[in-house]
């Protein structure tokens, strides 16, 4: 995973977050165009690393794996982005350009979707097929019905990941380590956890968009 990781960053960044959506939202019988044509304003996928809810609105490489995604022929839709495009991979990096111009991004689609039978935990909606994809209205079964569901998951060196690095930061920083002889015991000294704490610093910095970008908030967080 870490070399994987080092394959997305550069310009000295050395995080990744992880996204994904699970299931991947797409209509019973639908292709996988008419779902990613449903999301031209914003991703269907969700942060998973922490620090809550965040949008994805650029980013600078990602590479992203879509898992069980129905393979119907795509609605004709001459004025879409995504018209002209024959395969799976083909859609996914046109909408990764659409999405994220100038990122770098690899996809790779399997069409085998990820199972869901127990042991698997049984938290889905009444509104999935057993297939996991989306219904007009509700199953007549219970959610332990869910056989299998498409997924998206990513990874992806991106801007969220400035505030990440820096909400860590300011979470470590008022730490006394005087009050914890763990440090002492593990060989931490009080300036090695201050230089490590620079790092950060230096590190969640290599994440902004534009030079100006959270300037204050990084002043602040030198006070």
């Amino acid at each position: 995973m870490m070399h994987f990781a080092d394959s997305l960053t550069f310009s000295g960044r050395k995080v990744v977050a992880a996204w994904a959506a699970l299931p991947f939202p797409a209509l019973s019988g639908s292709s996988l165009h008419d779902a990613l044509s449903a999301h031209q304003q914003d991703v269907p996928w969700k942060l998973l690393s922490s620090g809550g809810e965040q949008k994805v609105s650029s980013c600078f490489a990602q590479s992203v794996v879509l898992r069980g995604v129905c393979k119907e022929r795509p609605t004709s839709c001459p004025g879409s982005p995504l018209h002209g495009c024959e395969s799976p991979e083909q859609l996914l990096q046109q909408y990764f350009h659409t999405q994220f111009p100038g990122a770098f991004s690899t996809s790779h689609v399997l069409q085998q979707p990820c199972d869901t039978q127990p042991p698997f935990p049984q938290f889905f909606s009444p509104l999935l097929s057993r297939r996991g994809f989306l219904l007009d209205k509700a199953q007549g079964y219970s959610s332990a019905g869910v056989e299998s569901i498409p997924v998206l998951a990513a990874l992806q060196s991106s801007p969220v990941l400035h505030s990440l690095l820096r909400g860590l930061g300011r979470a470590l920083r008022p730490r006394d380590l005087r009050r914890w002889s763990c440090f002492f015991t593990a060989g931490v000294e009080h300036d090695d956890f201050q230089e490590a704490l620079e790092e950060l610093r230096t590190l969640s910095q290599c994440y902004e968009m534009g030079s100006g970008a959270g300037g204050s908030e990084d002043e602040a967080d030198s006070d």
